[in-house]
């Protein structure tokens, strides 16, 4: 009889902790059920505000505890813990062979046998030719006005009816360096056509994003003076080229008197267009002294020291650009040969990049 108690009582005693166990298992399950688990709207938003808020407070915990870590490294005079990175898309990005190096001689040996070696080298002068499609729209002029300000010796002509062939040809007897060709559709510019002179090449441009002068808030009217241009990210051998089909646009004796600079700035292939002058201005700092530091004939007066700040101006325009295609040679869609284009299959992944 006692032995059959006690076996009773050992199974009793075994059940409760399985069924404390299951308890702490579903609690638990509970903590884990993911948001989009749960069909009720409000009950939903909350589960998600309280782990956003959960995250926030860990993350807190371990910056916290990293700055404590590199406090005491310092107090002891040893090294603090390394600096963590972010990873990031362009960090991450996949690794691509043709990416240029400083110590590439075949580069260097390239660039002063390619099409704007002459540009580049001031043997000529940047001479633009600026058009439109032939339908054009009212916000089309409104660009065109903005690049003419932009870009140094560039010349505005009507297109007309005439072919881009007959255009460029014209260009060339008139010893223009390059065509810039601007796209309409749907009375807003969606793609710029840029035609290096004589011999190309063609790049043919996705324009989006376009915000004109006079939609940027306070801004700043440019000078006559020659910019200064800021090419940055153009890593690839297809980057490097662009790079230097753009520089061959603008002068290469900037007038820094100016204070004018122009950027194209490549992340993730997207080409951010920027144009600012930068400002000197000298503001006045009030520096009151302290007590114990007193003197007795400055009678705690505050003192005012004159300190120079540089601040950047827009100008404006803002637009940014895709690469679609590039063309050997002038423009030509029948028998035009392809250096480079675009094609939906190459979009393999977020972390490929081509410029």
């Amino acid at each position: 009889m006692g032995g059959k108690r006690k076996t009773n009582e050992n199974e009793g005693m075994e059940g409760e902790e399985d069924s404390k166990h299951n308890i702490k298992k579903m609690k638990k399950e509970k903590s884990e059920i993911l948001p989009s688990s749960i069909k009720n709207k409000e009950k939903r938003s909350a589960v998600q505000a309280k782990l956003k808020h959960q995250k926030k407070l860990d993350k807190r915990k371990k910056l916290k505890a990293r700055d404590a870590a590199a406090k005491r490294a310092l107090e002891l005079g040893e090294e603090p813990p390394p600096k963590q990175i972010p990873r990031t898309i362009e960090n991450t990005r996949e690794a691509d062979e043709t990416v240029c190096m400083p110590d590439d001689e075949e580069l260097f040996a390239g660039n002063d046998a390619d099409e704007f070696s002459a540009v580049l080298k001031q043997d000529r002068t940047p001479k633009i030719l600026i058009t439109t499609c032939r339908f054009n729209s009212t916000r089309g002029p409104a660009f065109i006005t903005e690049l003419l300000s932009v870009i140094p010796n560039s010349h505005y002509y009507k297109r007309g009816t005439y072919d881009l062939k007959k255009i460029v040809q014209y260009a060339n007897n008139k010893e223009f360096t390059s065509i810039i060709v601007v796209h309409t559709n749907r009375r807003e510019p969606d793609a710029l056509l840029i035609i290096g002179l004589p011999d190309g090449p063609t790049a043919h441009f996705k324009l989006s994003s376009l915000v004109l002068r006079k939609d940027i808030k306070n801004h700043g009217n440019p000078t006559s003076h020659e910019p200064e241009l800021v090419l940055n990210n153009f890593t690839t051998r297809l980057g490097h080229r662009i790079g230097r089909l753009i520089q061959s646009l603008f002068p290469q004796s900037p007038n820094f008197r100016g204070r004018r600079v122009v950027t194209f700035h490549n992340q993730r292939d997207f080409i951010f267009f920027r144009h600012h002058r930068y400002i000197f201005e000298t503001k006045e700092i009030k520096q009151s002294e302290s007590k114990g530091k007193k003197a007795k004939d400055t009678k705690g007066e505050s003192i005012s020291k004159e300190k120079v700040i540089a601040r950047l101006q827009e100008c404006g325009p803002r637009f940014t650009l895709k690469l679609v295609s590039l063309q050997h040679g002038t423009f030509d869609t029948k028998g035009g040969e392809f250096e480079w284009v675009h094609k939906p299959e190459m979009d393999t992944s977020r972390r490929r990049f081509f410029l």
